[in-house]
């Protein structure tokens, strides 16, 4: 079990996925008390056949917000993880219109994020993980989990340390202000977790792509900041 700090300083507990058997089949990877009936469940076995190259996990009603804002748990190397609830599994296992419509969301986000990954390469953004979030509603976001090296981290130090040294300008003080405003806005599209690693949500694959770019330009800036701005986002959920 993990802890973690929420805004206004309480703590939200979250479960970590772990392998669930339910009368004798596999659930695999589920987060929180997820059940399915006998036919959902034979449904959710064809679903993940049918999607092999992605890595399918299995969401309990209560679970489903705590489930993306800590995707970097869930983090799959090889495979777009897919965190989806048991409710749409059971309407799809009933209802043939809802399951093409769901399937249909799911092979699309998934081509997407194939085809975005040349374009994620070159931002020398670490990327661990991409993932989909099935939503209410008929739409999926997006997430990826970026791993934030320790020889990066030196990089940036280095940086750090030979630009300041440097004569400031005159308009410097405008200038960090803007790079603080865009600090903020990046870190509100991402969550910083305990392993050196940092999820960027979105609701659309152009909005991720743009959430990256901005981060990985941040984190190469010389970004000298205050001890307040040293604190924020540190130990607060910005997840979307």
């Amino acid at each position: 079990m993990n802890t973690n700090v929420i805004g206004n300083g309480q703590v939200q507990t979250t479960d970590v996925y772990k392998e669930k058997k339910v009368s004798g089949a596999s659930l695999g990877k589920t987060i929180g008390d997820a059940k399915l009936s006998e036919k959902a469940q034979k449904y959710y076995q064809q679903l993940k056949q049918k999607f092999s190259n992605m890595e399918f996990i299995l969401v309990s009603p209560d679970k489903k917000n705590e489930a993306e804002a800590n995707a970097a748990k869930y983090a799959s190397a090889n495979k777009t993880v897919v965190l989806i609830d048991t409710e749409k599994i059971e309407k799809m296992a009933e209802d043939e219109s809802y399951r093409k419509k769901y399937e249909g969301i799911i092979s699309s986000a998934g081509n997407q994020i194939a085809q975005m990954q040349a374009s994620i390469s070159q931002t020398n953004a670490n990327v661990k993980s991409y993932g989909i979030k099935i939503n209410d509603g008929g739409t999926a976001s997006f997430f990826a989990v970026i791993d934030k090296s320790l020889e990066a981290q030196r990089e940036r130090i280095e940086k750090k340390a030979e630009e300041k040294r440097e004569q400031r300008k005159a308009d410097a003080r405008e200038a960090e202000e803007k790079r603080a405003e865009k600090r903020k806005e990046a870190k509100a599209a991402g969550k910083e977790s305990g392993d050196s690693s940092v999820t960027i949500t979105a609701s659309s694959l152009e909005e991720l792509i743009s959430r990256i770019n901005d981060y990985v330009m941040l984190e190469k800036s010389d970004g000298t900041e205050t001890e307040a701005e040293k604190r924020l986002g540190k130990n607060i959920d910005f997840s979307i």
